[in-house]
């Protein structure tokens, strides 16, 4: 007869040291090969089973663990918390059929913690950082939450964290570091950022838990129809209120989409665009020192935190950001008209641009880069006029007027209906677009911070 093929036990060992729980017991007892992490291993080098220890990388070992179980072994994995949740189950899922797995969940770091804080923690959002660079995740968080309970690494540690925020966010944020939970050292200690960002990197035990809250609300709470009078600004030469209501319907924001917001100035459209897309990231980018400091400023004041603000002139700063499903530029076309032709390049199939034009001559040019690249295209012209003291009376005074130009890559299936009328002859994707921008990308362009 064959080899009985037995499932494979995939245990949680909760925190601290290893706790096995009693539905475990005889599968940790009868199993002939315990695979882990060595800290997990150590404590179990009695026991006669074959110790394999898990590590990077992960393919080759899970391999292993297939041969040892196909050949009538018992095998099984243990992990720090519970599998499921930040672990290794996620990688044994996309190996075995779940058939084959039989998981058993113990305690988290995470709901640990929650406990020693006295706090309910189904809203607590929990992000990993395990060899990650990308904080965006922990910034979506913060911003959506207004906290975080983050799981480190040797890189990621807490003062880094701190830093991270701090730079991001302002010191608007409080930092818990739990140390050796359920450990004879388990320690937590409270921190403002600005002193745990003065901290050395290795400040605390590597086995840490971060909890990030905030504890002073945003100075100007984010919200669409952002108020003019709550940004931080020392010029009018920004996207106000109402052209920026009209330019974000326009732009049609999604929920993950990636977002481009060029020249952006104070950062007035990009703050909006954050709302409406939790999941999404924007790129605010601002060759002004003084204007960068007051977009800096006002994702502090907002806690628009998924907002990038980035200090470098165009095109050149485009090279190193992801690929945008949206892009507004606020104006500059006049002085660095390559840089239409440079954002059009990189807009995914289905994007939109829009262009903010207060002279004729941009409103031209941009219609004809639309026509010229068989994109469908509208403009819509937005003249308001806001009332004033004048006396004992009040009078309309009228604001400039802007022309919003929005073009649209009509390629593949739609992911939401276009904002504008059909586009004149020919202007639906050719079968030899110019540039290969009408067909594969798409267009924007920056301004010289006109937001």
């Amino acid at each position: 007869m064959g080899n009985t093929t037995h499932p494979l036990l995939v245990v949680g060992v909760g925190i601290g040291a290893p706790d096995i729980p009693a539905q475990a017991a005889d599968g940790v007892k009868n199993a002939t090969v315990l695979a882990a992490g060595k800290r997990i291993l150590a404590a179990f080098a009695g026991h006669p089973a074959e110790k394999i220890s898990l590590r990077a990388p992960l393919a080759p070992i899970l391999d292993t663990l297939a041969e040892r179980r196909a050949t009538g072994g018992r095998v099984m994995v243990l992990a720090d918390g519970d599998p499921l949740f930040f672990g290794i189950g996620r990688a044994l899922l996309s190996r075995f059929a779940p058939g084959t797995l039989h998981f058993v969940p113990n305690v988290t770091a995470v709901a640990a913690m929650a406990a020693r804080l006295a706090r309910p923690w189904q809203d607590i959002p929990a992000v990993s950082l395990h060899g990650r660079s990308d904080y965006m995740a922990l910034y979506q968080a913060l911003m959506r939450a207004g906290q975080a309970a983050v799981y480190t690494d040797a890189v990621n540690t807490p003062p880094v964290l701190a830093r991270a925020v701090l730079h991001r966010g302002g010191d608007a944020f409080a930092l818990h570091v739990f140390e050796n939970l359920g450990l004879a050292d388990e320690n937590h200690t409270t921190l403002t950022l600005p002193v745990a960002a003065n901290l050395p990197d290795d400040a605390f035990s590597p086995l840490n838990l971060v909890f990030l809250e905030r504890v002073r609300p945003p100075e100007a709470p984010l919200t669409l129809g952002l108020p003019d009078a709550a940004l931080s600004r020392d010029d009018t030469v920004f996207t106000k209120l109402q052209a920026r209501a009209a330019a974000l319907a326009l732009l049609g924001v999604r929920r993950t989409d990636v977002v481009w917001d060029l020249g952006a100035g104070t950062g007035s459209v990009a703050l909006e665009a954050s709302l409406l897309c939790p999941a999404g990231r924007v790129f605010a980018v601002e060759k002004h020192p003084g204007r960068f400091e007051h977009l800096r400023r006002n994702i502090q004041k907002t806690g628009a935190l998924t907002v990038t603000p980035i200090l470098a002139a165009l095109p050149g700063a485009l090279e190193s950001l992801p690929d945008p499903d949206r892009i507004f530029i606020g104006g500059g076309l006049s002085q660095t008209p390559d840089i239409l032709n440079a954002a059009a390049k990189r807009l995914k199939p289905n994007g939109r641009l829009v262009v903010a034009a207060t002279l004729l001559a941009t409103l031209e040019r941009a219609r004809a880069f639309f026509a010229g690249h068989a994109w469908t295209y509208r403009t819509t012209h937005i003249q308001t006029s806001t009332e004033t003291p004048l006396g004992s009376h009040h009078r309309l005074t009228p604001d400039n007027p802007v022309f919003l130009v929005v073009g649209e890559r009509e390629c593949g299936e739609r992911a939401s209906p276009p904002p504008h009328t059909p586009p004149p002859p020919g202007g639906h994707c050719p079968p030899g677009p110019p540039n290969g921008i009408a067909c594969g990308k798409a267009a924007g362009d920056a301004d010289g911070g006109r937001k």
